[in-house]
C-alpha cells in the first residue's frame, strides 16, 4: 500500500495476520511481541508501576498491597539491578522523616511488655485462687456427702446449720449380744404386700363421744388445755390376757403401737428397740418396761432437731414428756365427760380394783390379718372416741392425737399467726418436722379401722414455761386420704413389716432385741439371753415358783 503528498511519496506494509479458524484470538505469539506474561486476579489492585512510596522504606501497613492471589508468581516483574551498586550514593542525604506510628516504638513497645507482664501476672493469681477455690470446693462436698450419710432423703437446703451430736441408743449394746441379722431401710422402699381387709375377734371397752364446740376454737377463741386426771393402760403383748386367750387364733401377735413402729421403721431419725420373743411356732411382739417407747418425739425429723441437754425444757426428753402429756390430756378433754358411753361387747380387760381415778376413755379391737399361707397376725387395736353424723346418727369411731407448739422462733411458724388462715403451711412444717410420728398415727388409726383422725393444735402460752398450754384449733381427716396426703403406702408398710416377720421366723427359738440405729438408717437384730431385761417382780414371782416346786418335791 502506498500514499502520495506534495512533499514525497510515503510508503506503508501492513503486518501478516494470522487467521484463527478453530476460535477466537491469535494462534501464537507473535515474534514481535513475545514478553512475559503474569497472571493476574479481578481482585488485584493495579498502580504498581507507578508506585514509588515502598523504595524509601517498607510500610507495614503496605506490605501486602499489591499481592496477587496466584503466590510466588507475583514476583515476576520484580526488578533485579545486574550490576554492582557497591560505588552507588545518594546526591539526597536528608534524614528521612518516619511517620509518628514509628518513632516511639521502643517506649510503646516497653508498655506492650509491661502489660503483657501484668497481664501474666494477673493470670498466675487468677490461677491461685481457681486452685484454692477448688480445695475449697472440695472440703465442701467432702462435708456435704457427711451430712448426707447422716441425712438421707433430705434437700442438701435442709442441713443443719450447727454440728449434730452422737445421738445415744435406746438401750445399752452389750458385748455379749450376737448380731443375727441386719436391715438397710435403703432396701425397705421398694416392698410391697398386699393384705386382705382383717377380722374383728373381740371389742372391749368402752368410748365417750367427742364434744363438737372444739371445733370452733380458733386463735382469737382459743380454750386452755386442762390436766386429766385418768388412769392410761400401756399393755405389751405378752401381758395382754385378751391375746394369751387368742393365741390359737394366730402365729405373731402385737400391738398396734408396736406395727406402726416397725412399718414406719425408715421415716424414723431416733433411736428405738423392741422385744420379739420366738416361743415354738409362735412370734411376740413386745416391748421393754423401762423403756420410752409410749413417748412421743418432737421435732426428731427437722431440719435442726432439739439439742439442749440436762434439765432445759427443751431437751429432747423433756419435750417427749411434754408432748405425751399434752396428747393424753387433749384426748380425754374434748369428750363430754361423765354423759351416755358406748359400750363394747367386754369391759376394759386392764381395768383392776388398783386403779386410782377414772379410766380413760378407750375401746380396744382386736384384729387378725392373713399375711400368706403362714402368717397370721393378731394385734390389739385402739379407739379414742366415737362421734355421730348429723344425717343418720351412724357412728363413727375416732383417733385423737396432738401436735404442740414449743417455739415458734425455731418452727418458723408461729401457729398464732398463720393457723386460722394458713393452717395448710403449719400442716406441712409438722409433715415436715414430724414425718415419723405422724405416720405411726396414721398407721394406728388405719390398723384400728378408724373413720376419723382428729389433730388438736396445742401450744405453750410462754415459750419460757412447760407447764401451760392453749388449744388454738382442731383439724379431721380420713385416715385413707391423709395417709396419700403424707406420701405413705400401706402395702409398702406391709411389705416392710413381713420382711421383718419373715427374718425373726428363720431364727432358732429363742429371744432377740430388734434395735434402731441411733445415728444410721440401720435397723439390727441381735440375739439375747433369755432372762435379759426381767424385772425384780418377775424374778421374784420365778423364784417363789422353784421354792414351792422344792417344798412340793420335798413333801412327795
Amino acid at each position: 500500500m502506498s500514499l502520495s503528498s506534495e512533499s514525497g511519496t510515503l510508503s506503508f506494509s501492513l503486518p501478516p495476520i494470522h487467521s484463527n479458524e478453530k476460535g477466537w484470538g491469535p494462534c501464537e505469539k507473535p515474534i514481535g511481541f513475545r514478553v512475559p506474561y503474569q497472571q493476574y486476579s479481578k481482585s488485584d489492585k493495579l498502580g504498581k508501576v507507578s508506585d514509588w512510596t515502598g523504595n524509601t522504606y517498607q510500610e507495614r501497613r503496605y506490605m501486602n498491597r499489591y499481592n496477587s492471589q496466584f503466590g510466588a508468581g507475583a514476583t515476576l516483574f520484580q526488578y533485579h539491578h545486574e550490576e554492582d551498586e557497591s560505588s552507588f550514593q545518594l546526591v539526597d542525604t536528608t534524614r528521612v522523616q518516619r511517620p509518628g506510628y514509628l518513632r516511639n516504638r521502643a517506649r510503646f513497645q516497653r508498655t506492650n511488655n509491661a502489660r503483657r507482664d501484668r497481664e501474666r501476672r494477673e493470670e498466675r493469681k487468677m490461677e491461685t485462687l481457681s486452685k484454692v477455690q477448688k480445695g475449697r470446693d472440695r472440703d465442701r462436698m467432702r462435708l456435704q456427702r457427711k451430712w448426707q450419710k447422716q441425712w438421707y432423703g433430705r434437700r442438701w437446703n435442709d442441713q443443719p446449720k450447727t454440728q449434730l451430736k452422737q445421738r445415744q441408743a435406746s438401750v445399752e449394746i452389750h458385748p455379749e449380744w450376737r448380731c443375727v441379722h441386719e436391715i438397710e431401710f435403703s432396701q425397705l422402699s421398694k416392698l410391697h404386700f398386699e393384705v386382705d381387709a382383717p377380722e374383728d375377734l373381740k371389742l372391749c371397752g368402752s368410748l365417750e363421744y367427742y364434744d363438737k364446740s372444739y371445733d370452733r376454737v380458733t386463735t382469737k377463741h382459743q380454750r386452755p388445755l386442762q390436766g386429766v386426771t385418768r388412769v392410761f393402760h400401756k399393755v405389751t403383748s405378752t401381758d395382754d390376757p385378751v391375746i394369751r386367750k387368742l393365741s390359737s387364733e394366730g402365729n405373731v401377735f402385737a400391738t398396734d403401737a408396736i406395727l406402726a413402729c416397725l412399718m414406719s421403721c425408715s421415716r424414723s431419725v431416733y433411736s428405738w428397740d423392741i422385744i420379739a420373743q420366738r416361743v415354738g411356732s409362735k412370734l411376740f411382739l413386745d416391748k421393754r418396761d423401762s423403756s420410752q417407747f409410749d413417748l412421743l418425739t418432737v421435732s426428731e425429723t427437722a431440719t435442726e432437731p432439739p439439742q439442749d441437754e440436762g434439765s432445759s425444757i427443751n431437751a429432747p426428753a423433756n419435750l417427749a414428756l411434754e408432748a405425751t402429756f399434752i396428747n393424753q390430756n387433749f384426748s380425754q378433754q374434748v369428750l363430754k365427760r361423765g354423759g351416755e358411753r358406748h359400750q363394747f361387747d367386754e369391759p376394759n380387760p386392764f381395768v383392776t380394783e388398783d386403779d386410782e381415778g377414772e379410766v380413760a376413755s378407750v375401746g380396744y379391737r382386736y384384729r387378725k390379718w392373713k399375711l400368706g399361707d403362714d402368717i397370721t397376725l393378731v394385734a390389739r387395736c385402739e379407739h379414742d372416741a366415737v362421734s355421730t353424723t348429723k344425717p343418720g346418727g351412724e357412728l363413727q369411731y375416732m383417733s385423737i392425737k396432738t401436735l404442740n407448739e414449743w417455739d415458734p422462733k425455731i418452727s418458723g411458724v408461729d401457729w398464732r399467726q398463720k393457723l386460722d388462715n394458713q393452717r395448710g403451711a403449719v400442716l406441712a412444717t409438722e409433715l415436715k418436722n414430724n414425718s415419723c410420728k405422724l405416720a405411726k398415727w396414721t398407721l394406728s388409726a388405719l390398723l384400728a379401722g378408724s373413720d376419723i383422725i382428729k389433730f388438736g393444735y396445742a401450744s405453750r402460752v410462754s415459750p419460757r414455761d412447760s407447764s401451760k398450754h392453749a388449744i388454738l384449733g382442731t383439724q379431721q381427716f380420713n385416715p385413707n386420704e391423709f395417709a396419700a396426703q403424707i406420701t405413705l403406702d400401706m402395702s409398702n408398710c406391709w411389705g416392710v413389716l413381713r420382711v421383718i416377720i419373715d427374718a425373726l421366723m428363720g431364727l432358732q427359738g429363742g429371744k432377740y432385741l430388734i434395735v434402731k440405729d441411733p445415728n444410721k438408717p440401720v435397723m439390727r437384730i441381735y440375739s439375747i439371753p433369755q432372762n435379759t431385761f426381767e424385772s425384780d417382780g418377775d424374778e421374784d414371782d420365778d423364784s417363789e415358783e422353784e421354792e414351792d416346786e422344792e417344798e412340793e418335791e420335798e413333801a412327795a
